[in-house]
């Protein structure tokens, strides 16, 4: 069966971006960049991959799940319609529709819970949940595996990891930690 890998950038406080979506405090240069991309081929949008140089195929995703406001971030600019387009890519919505050009990409309001259910059960590799901190809420039991890319900063507010998701510990154990000079460290999970 197909795992569920919630893979994102964290601050060292929780945040997965600032109140406003904000991300650029993440660090894009150094030498987790190039580590980091190989074990996660293919978690680059694809417009950026082509126009850089990075390999995106043979990858361990071939779908990747978002929730609208983690889409958004790249509406503005027509490129990023489909922002993954070597994957398969679902956006849950709140019943929104995409943009010109997003034909790709299928836009739902289904209950992710379902969805994610009938995904595992298809053939392929795994999927990759990419955000943003209410849809991993809403997916918090169905994540088999966490990768998460720490980063050396705060942020004090913004979306947390898993939204506002409310007390309810789950065990998890560390398969992997790996750390870089850049002060980024990868930590990686799976259900305990």
């Amino acid at each position: 069966m197909r795992t569920l890998t919630y893979y994102v950038a964290v601050s060292l406080d929780g945040f997965i971006a600032g109140p406003a979506g904000e991300f650029d405090a993440f660090l894009a240069e150094g030498d987790h960049m190039q580590a980091i991309g190989e074990q996660f081929r293919g978690t680059v949008p694809t417009v950026l991959a082509e126009a850089v140089g990075i390999p995106i195929q043979d990858g361990p995703f071939d779908t990747v799940l978002m929730g609208w406001n983690t889409y958004a971030v790249g509406m503005p600019d027509q490129h990023l319609a489909s922002p993954y387009a070597h994957l398969r890519q679902v956006v849950f919505t709140h019943g929104r529709q995409g943009p010109e050009g997003s034909q790709d990409v299928l836009f739902t309001d289904r209950d992710p819970v379902q969805l994610v259910r009938e995904l595992k059960k298809e053939d392929g590799k795994d999927i990759w949940l990419c955000g943003g901190g209410s849809l991993a809420a809403a997916l918090a039991e169905e994540i088999d595996q966490l990768a998460l890319k720490i980063n050396p900063v705060t942020f004090g507010g913004g979306i947390r990891l898993f939204g506002d998701r409310s007390y309810q510990p789950q065990p998890w154990r560390s398969t992997s930690v790996q750390a870089f000079e850049s002060g980024v460290a990868l930590a990686q999970y799976e259900r305990a």
